[in-house]
C-alpha cells in the first residue's frame, strides 16, 4: 500500500485575519533572535494573501518583495512595516510579563 504525501504549505491554511495573526504570533515567539525566521513567516503570509496585490499595496515590485522575504533576503524595517500595514496588521512591542526589565521600565517612568 502506497501512501501519497505532499509538502506542507502553511500558506494554504491561512484563510482569515485571525489565522494570520495567530500564525505570526507563534512564529515570532518561536523565532527567538532569528530575523530570517520572521521574514520567512511574512513571506508565507504574503503568498497566502496574493503576492502581486501585496507588492502593489507596498509600492514594491513583486520580485523585490520575493527577494526581501526570501531566506537570503534581509528586509529593512521599513519593508517589514510596509508589508505588515498592507496585510492589515499593526506592529507593536510589549514587555514580557515575567521580564526583569519590566521593573526597570516602571522605575524609569519616562515618556516619548
Amino acid at each position: 500500500m502506497n501512501i501519497k504525501t505532499k509538502r506542507w504549505d502553511s500558506a494554504e491554511h491561512l484563510k482569515s485575519q485571525e489565522d494570520i495573526q495567530l500564525y505570526l504570533e507563534a512564529c515570532i515567539e518561536e523565532a527567538g533572535d532569528d530575523p530570517a525566521f520572521i521574514a520567512h513567516a511574512l513571506s508565507v503570509v504574503a503568498r497566502a494573501q496574493n503576492m502581486s496585490q501585496l507588492a502593489r499595496d507596498t509600492g514594491l515590485t513583486r520580485e523585490g518583495l520575493y527577494k526581501a522575504l526570501s531566506p537570503e533576503g534581509n528586509p529593512s524595517f521599513a519593508t517589514v512595516a510596509k508589508v505588515a500595514k498592507a496585510l492589515g496588521l499593526q506592529l507593536s512591542i510589549k514587555v514580557p510579563t515575567n521580564s526583569a526589565s519590566n521593573n526597570q521600565l516602571d522605575a524609569a517612568s519616562t515618556t516619548c
